[in-house]
């Protein structure tokens, strides 16, 4: 026998068995136990929630030969009959492939005839906002006035797009999310069924991953169930098998975007792609990661819980992390990652767009809206703070021109000059990543390098791989292009710059063209660097009680 899926097996058969949606099964029992059924009934809600489930219940229940306590009992030939779906009473239709006036047509002239067994004839249309607007106006009259031993069950996941006068003549029932909580017991009492043994953090990230759909989060447990078959499911095996992202990731992108580090954020970007990491679920995950942390960066502490479904320690993180952006910042973040899922919908290089949105979470001096600016501020501000605390020191230059202004010894009350630090020499290990991180330190150039930095795009940084005492780095320029930069000494000098702020080495620049090559040198080429990605996986050096991702 093939295997059934996992949904599919643990389909609810009963109103008892129905998860998350009390208000609809406890008003539905009544009816039924009462005998005051309607003649037609809207289920809206997103997808997962148990419309079509519920529905099918239903149209048992009202045909059931022994119903127990308003839910069918199973066991009469009624129920196995609509179960087995031989039954002629109970009609399901997809309105996506069935939404023409001709289907309609068929549906009001079956409804003439009285049931053959049972009580009532059931006519479950799911997606019925998939109708065309000639099928819904063929519908309306038997909708409103149909033989009393019809009941028409509408399904829709778009109820805007079901025509109002439809749904006037319609008793509406609205389903719910279901929380995260109760996906999590439903999903415990099947494995435990099942006999595979799973992490409640496991079940829990597979519940959250499910956004409120059973269904979803059943099937998505069922595909991390394959992947590891006869494995105990833990947390890290349920990130592999879905390849999602932990949220320990964004917290890092965060804390790197607070600091202006847009070097690591972009490593930390570069890792999840390379781990298999669809780029539109990166976006999505992480603007709900900033949502959780906004909620908890605006609630109340003792609120906070009731807005966020997370785990302490997920909490204790949400709350670390308030101390370092504020509200507006996290607002600023998931404004441009919003942008970015628009600007990806027509893209065909989603990477670049999200490497550019990183940077500019780092860096709001590249924006120019009102949240850029205040950003901006805010850190002007927060400098401000400090030198009214005190424990602002201006650079030395900056204190001895306010000294001198004021009239008084421009010397006085200076601390004292640290000894000007000696760097070491770049390493050939060094040279090397210099080389492999060329295009982002060319990304550094100032304004006004413009031509330059066209020329240094086209060239090669090289080593002397032979000598492990040549600290200087060859950069090979086209012929007939660079011939002027070869003798260009500030260019020399901005670039060396360049390299000492971002390693904290000392290099020596040398411009040559090619027909000047060197002797025993390695080079990384541009278009090597960009289609290998193992090149630019460069370790890199974690602040203490940071965790590398």
């Amino acid at each position: 026998m093939s295997y059934v899926a996992l949904y599919r097996k643990a389909r609810p058969q009963t109103f008892d068995e129905v998860k998350g949606q009390d208000h609809i099964v406890t008003t539905l029992r009544n009816q039924i136990k009462t005998g005051r059924l309607q003649h037609a009934y809207l289920f809206c809600g997103t997808r997962g929630t148990g419309k079509t489930t519920v529905a099918k219940i239903l149209a048992r229940a009202v045909n059931c030969e022994h119903p127990e306590n308003g839910s069918p009992c199973n066991r009469c030939e009624t129920c196995r009959n609509i179960q087995s779906g031989s039954s002629m009473n109970v009609i399901e239709i997809d309105a996506a492939s069935n939404n023409g006036v001709d289907n309609i047509r068929e549906i009001i002239e079956e409804v003439q005839y009285r049931p053959t067994e049972g009580k009532y004839k059931v006519y479950i249309i799911d997606e019925v906002h998939m109708l065309s607007p000639g099928a819904f106006n063929a519908l309306l009259k038997t909708l409103e006035e149909p033989p009393s031993y019809v009941i028409f069950i509408l399904a829709t996941t778009e109820v805007g797009k079901v025509p109002i006068t439809i749904r006037s003549r319609c008793q509406r029932y609205d389903f719910h999310r279901i929380d995260v909580d109760t996906i999590v017991d439903r999903m415990r009492e099947l494995t435990d069924r099942e006999g595979i043994a799973a992490e409640e953090k496991a079940l829990r990230f597979v519940a959250r991953a499910a956004d409120g759909s059973l269904r979803d989060g059943l099937s998505l447990l069922d595909q991390c169930m394959a992947f590891y078959m006869g494995e105990e499911l833990t947390y890290e095996k349920v990130l592999t098998a879905l390849g999602e992202a932990d949220t320990a990731v964004f917290g890092g992108l965060v804390r790197s975007a607070s600091r202006g580090d847009a070097g690591r954020a972009i490593r930390i970007f570069e890792k999840q792609i390379s781990h298999g990491m669809e780029i539109s679920q990166f976006v999505n995950d992480f603007i709900w990661y900033l949502r959780n942390l906004l909620m908890v960066a605006t609630a109340p502490p003792e609120e906070a819980g009731d807005h966020v479904d997370a785990s302490k320690e997920q909490m204790e993180e949400f709350l670390d992390m308030t101390k370092m952006v504020t509200p507006e910042t996290v607002m600023r973040y998931i404004r441009l990652l919003s942008d970015l899922q628009n600007q990806m919908r027509y893209a065909t290089n989603r990477r670049v767009l999200t490497e550019v949105a990183l940077i500019r979470m780092a860096r709001p001096q590249t924006g120019v809206r009102t949240g850029d600016v205040l950003d901006r501020l805010r850190q002007v501000e927060t400098k401000l703070d400090e030198i009214t605390s005190g424990s602002y020191a201006l650079p030395v230059g900056q204190a001895q021109a306010a000294g001198a202004a004021a009239g008084g010894d421009p010397y006085e009350n200076l601390p004292p000059e640290e000894p000007q630090k000696v760097l070491e020499h770049a390493a050939p290990e060094d040279l090397k990543q210099i080389c492999a991180e060329w295009r982002l330190i060319l990304g550094s150039l100032p304004n006004g390098y413009g031509y330059s930095k066209q020329i240094l795009e086209k060239s090669q940084p090289q080593y002397d791989a032979a000598n492990p005492d040549n600290h200087t780095l060859y950069i090979e320029c086209p012929n007939g292009m660079a011939d002027h930069l070869v003798t260009n000494q500030d260019l020399k000098q901005v670039l060396a710059g360049i390299i000492e702020k971002r390693y904290g080495k000392a290099t020596e620049i040398e411009l040559h063209t090619r027909k000047d090559t060197t002797t025993n040198l390695q080079n990384i080429g541009v278009d090597q660097i960009l289609n290998d990605p193992s090149k630019i996986a460069i370790p890199i050096e974690v602040e203490e009680g940071e965790e590398e991702f």
